[in-house]
């Protein structure tokens, strides 16, 4: 069987390699703890992130030399914050002109720069345009149940687009390709925002019309954003766009969704970071957002609120009401301006 490394075992690398390993891929699967990597070869589970069976093909690595050695793909799933750390160490053991797709949504505060970018910078031979980025409304817990689902494989580089969707797609996991990086990329890191307002909203007890809103009206926030950067506002009507938003701010699954409803129901941002001892990528999303909004003179209240409810100590329903009082305007005004200045250059 052929190999693919897939770096990060928690639940949506373990997902991933599951999807491989169906596929019919031997699947090395790559964590930094040694006591994982022996429980997962010992028992084929990983209790704390999914409950399910994981294929005889998935073996895991403490040692990452070992997990890419022999590799035809490499897929990168850890967190935003592990990117720099985890690239440095894998630039040593890449092989030549091998794929490298990653399947994190976030920004990095301070420096802005989006995952493709801090694989780039951090393997200096590998450009930005060869990354892979696999994105779209896929709950892990559902794809390890082999329940149906659709993402999209975005990249400049055509062939290596099409290639990720070779691997990934089967009968229960459908993928896309597109050319669009940075929509994607937007897409899938600033939803996490405004899934932590639907949770706030819902531990509130708003109900279904506040949820709507607010989804409806974020969508409108990353698009008036990702498309001032450059990406195709058509691409926030996709999978990576409204399909990731509107899952993500919708179910228990969702980690962003889980923190913001304990937020709304009165826990501070530490004690539900604590309680949920899993990375919430929404919250340091907000901070890049934040930064984003301003530099780029970009108006973006529910994410201004949201980064007000979690670093400046306003309550939730504090900033409900300042978005609530906002000027009169026209509903479309922004998006329509937008689409009319993209579609008519």
């Amino acid at each position: 069987m052929e190999k693919v490394a897939v770096l990060g075992a928690g639940s949506w690398g373990t997902a991933l390699a599951i999807v491989l390993a169906d596929n019919g891929y031997d699947v090395s699967l790559w964590t930094y703890r040694k006591d994982q990597a022996e429980e997962i070869n010992q028992t084929k589970r990983n209790d704390k992130y999914l409950d399910v069976d994981l294929p005889n093909n998935i073996t895991a690595f403490h040692h990452l030399d070992l997990a890419v050695d022999g590799a035809k793909a490499i897929v990168i799933v850890v967190p935003t914050k592990a990117i720099r750390e985890v690239c440095r160490k894998l630039k040593k053991y890449l092989p030549p002109s091998i794929p490298i797709i990653h399947a994190t949504k976030g920004i990095e505060p301070n420096t802005l720069k989006r995952v493709s970018q801090l694989i780039s910078e951090e393997i200096p031979n590998y450009p930005e345009k060869d990354v892979v980025v696999l994105s779209g409304p896929s709950h892990a817990e559902e794809v390890a149940l082999r329940h149906p689902t659709t993402v999209t494989a975005a990249s400049e580089n055509q062939e290596y687009g099409k290639i990720a969707q070779n691997l990934f797609m089967n009968a229960s996991f459908r993928v896309y390709t597109s050319t669009d990086v940075l929509g994607t990329e937007l897409g899938g890191a600033l939803k996490n925002i405004i899934a932590l307002g639907a949770g706030i909203s819902d531990g509130l007890g708003f109900g279904d019309n506040a949820k709507a809103a607010l989804i409806t009206r974020g969508l409108a926030e990353i698009t008036r954003l990702g498309t001032k950067l450059g990406a195709n506002p058509l691409s926030f009507l996709g999978l990576s766009g409204v399909g990731d938003l509107i899952v993500t701010c919708t179910s228990v699954h969702s980690r962003n969704w889980r923190a913001g409803n304990l937020i709304g129901k009165g826990k501070s941002l530490e004690t539900v970071l604590e309680e949920m001892g899993m990375v919430v990528e929404g919250v340091r999303t907000v901070k890049a957002a934040y930064q984003f909004a301003k530099e780029e003179q970009v108006e973006m209240p529910i994410t201004e609120g949201i980064y007000d409810v979690l670093f400046h100590k306003k309550t939730p329903k504090e900033v409900v009401e300042q978005l609530m009082k906002r000027d009169k305007r026209e509903e479309m005004d922004d998006l329509a301006h937008l689409l009319y200045k993209r579609f008519s250059e």
